[in-house]
């Protein structure tokens, strides 16, 4: 299995990278880490490729993907820094728009003795693997529902910043896509800062990246994400960090991931350079 980070309508640099790793959609399993499309200017290239890979890509949902859906449904207009109307006014946009909803916010998988965990941006210090699954599936739930629209206008919001079982409706689904999709710092007891972006050196004061913060219950089992482009390539024990900034003149980045003797998990690192330059802005 491959894992891939933030592609981000760079169709050119996807099928540069697949055809490195020799991809064949009939032997091997591509991930990929979610922000699928937006800020590259081949997005729709980047759905139909991965919808004809059927079974063989599999993909999380990233904030640029879940802002496409919300574009698509009139909640939200395009900002001057969106690159996806193109593929709003194409004539298969409602399939790939459908296709899209489809997709989870977390996937897991076991490798060899270990526990994967594969996200766009993080998990909260108080989740563990398979509740993060299961909140992830209540998102999901509701971006299939009849109702969808209802979902969006309500999913824009920094507030509630931190998690609670008691939390429902709206502001429980908030917290759940703002952690799954856009957190990179919180406190050390849970809470989520959404202004600072930079790296590990930027944290602002009181803050940690989420995979620092103390007793976090995925300590045990290996973490994959990407979104945070100014924290680049990250390769620890228990998190795997893969967005190394294809849209922003960067690398695409493909993990190629395998069980190792002993239980563990082997990995070998692939890139390739993304021709593509766009403002910077996430």
């Amino acid at each position: 299995m491959y894992l891939i980070g933030d592609v981000q309508g760079c169709d050119s640099a996807l099928e540069r990278l697949t055809r490195t790793i020799d991809f064949s959609p009939s032997r091997d399993t591509i991930y990929l880490l979610g922000d699928l499309v937006n800020r590259g200017p081949e997005s729709a290239a980047v759905l139909r490729r991965l919808m004809a890979y059927g079974a063989s890509a599999r993909c999380v949902l990233g904030n640029h993907d879940l802002h496409l859906l919300a574009l698509s449904y009139g909640v939200r207009k395009p900002g001057r820094k969106d690159t996806v109307n193109e593929l709003l006014r194409g004539n298969d946009a409602p399939a790939l728009l459908h296709w899209l909803r489809q997709q989870p916010l977390a996937l897991m998988e076991t490798i060899g003795e270990k526990k994967l965990l594969m996200v766009h941006a993080g998990v909260l210090p108080a989740w563990t693997a398979i509740k993060t699954i299961a909140l992830a599936g209540e998102v999901e739930a509701a971006l299939q529902a009849p109702e969808a629209r209802s979902f969006f206008t309500q999913m824009y919001g920094n507030g509630p910043n931190r998690w609670s079982e008691s939390l429902q409706g709206s502001e429980r689904l908030r917290v759940i896509v703002n952690a799954l999709t856009r957190m990179r710092f919180v406190s050390a007891d849970g809470e989520m800062e959404f202004e600072h972006s930079g790296g590990l050196s930027k944290a602002p004061q009181g803050y940690l990246p989420w995979f620092a913060a103390p007793d976090r219950q995925t300590a045990e089992e290996v973490v994959a994400f990407g979104h945070w482009s100014s924290l680049g390539w990250l390769d620890r024990p228990d998190v795997l960090s893969l967005d190394t900034g294809c849209v922003w003149g960067g690398c695409l980045s493909a993990l190629r991931v395998t069980a190792a003797i002993g239980g563990g998990m082997d990995t070998e690192l692939i890139q390739v350079k993304c021709e593509a330059s766009q403002q910077i802005g996430e």
